[in-house]
């Protein structure tokens, strides 16, 4: 019977001497959803989707693509799937169609190349640029012609390493106009992100840390599964706020969000009266202190300070 899902990880144990990189992790993937992969520098993130991709060898554990099984058939993996590396792989001395052509040529696509190719430039806006050199593009057209280049076959399952690291704000948000566009179409996307307004647009998200998987859920289950409460609190020395905040019983973390800080506690209607007392004895007077809803970046906090 075939796996039912785009990507089946279970058991993937990778080390690079005495450090284990991903330990342990099992994982399905459905297809025809956006999974999001959200962890800090260091979890495992880039290991794991190169692991998934083939390039690196598993010490432990079982790996398919869409039912294939990653060890003993990665040339087939590897034909099959679209995978995007976090730095910008292309050939800088191409121009944008060489570059796509390349592409097409090592996976094959020869007779359907010329209508593919003018169906991504059209997608993603890049057909007045066919002939300008890869590294006389934008931070963001660099990103949507490796896109282009990873979904020249039209693979099943793309696998997108930090896509838009370093990207300006409106580039993100086309670049992930573009990945519902592609969702829609029928594709998988995997995709780690460092940015957690972006894990928000994704059907479900995992975080990682120290190569284990923490938790994975929809968005939404993630920040309603957090237990506790989120008090913001405003103020002008946040630093001070924080240091007199961290050592309160009722606290179990305080991080700096912006302008703001966000302590987390068992219960913002009993806490907030008490911090209130403790930022006044630090000689912090003045601040406003107010229960919101969690956002995606607090439950993750909180599913550390657990």
């Amino acid at each position: 019977m075939p796996n039912a899902a785009a990507i089946a990880i279970s058991g993937v144990t990778r080390r690079f001497g005495t450090v284990t990189a991903v330990s342990a992790l099992s994982l399905d993937v459905v297809r025809g959803e956006i999974f999001a992969l959200v962890g800090p520098d260091g979890a495992g993130k880039t290991t794991l989707i190169r692991l998934i991709c083939g390039a690196l060898a598993l010490d432990a554990g079982t790996l398919r693509v869409d039912g294939v099984d990653v060890v003993r058939r990665t040339a087939a993996v590897q034909a099959s799937i679209g995978y995007m590396p976090q730095r910008f792989s292309l050939y800088p001395d191409l121009t944008v169609m060489e570059n796509l052509r390349f592409y097409g040529d090592i996976f094959g696509v020869r007779a359907a190349f010329a209508e593919r190719a003018r169906s991504l430039l059209d997608e993603f806006s890049l057909a007045p640029f066919v002939d300008r050199r890869a590294d006389a593009l934008s931070g963001g057209m660099k990103q949507k012609l490796a896109l282009a280049c990873t979904l020249i076959h039209s693979p099943p399952t793309i696998l997108l390493d930090e896509p838009t690291a370093g990207v300006d704000p409106v580039s993100r948000r086309e670049f992930w106009r573009i990945l519902y566009g592609i969702n829609r179409a029928g594709t998988t996307v995997f995709v780690s992100t460092p940015y957690m307004d972006e894990a928000e647009r994704a059907h479900r998200v995992g975080f990682i840390i120290g190569g284990r998987m923490l938790d994975v859920a929809t968005p939404r289950a993630l920040k309603d599964g957090m237990r506790g409460d989120v008090v913001e609190v405003a103020c002008g020395a946040r630093g001070d706020a924080r240091r007199a905040l961290h050592g309160d019983p009722c606290v179990r973390s305080v991080e700096i969000f912006g302008e703001t800080l966000h302590a987390l506690v068992g219960s913002a209607e009993e806490s907030i009266p008490a911090l209130t007392r403790r930022l006044e004895a630090a000689g912090i007077a003045g601040a406003t202190l107010r229960r919101i809803p969690a956002s995606l970046e607090d439950a993750f906090v909180a599913r550390l300070a657990a």
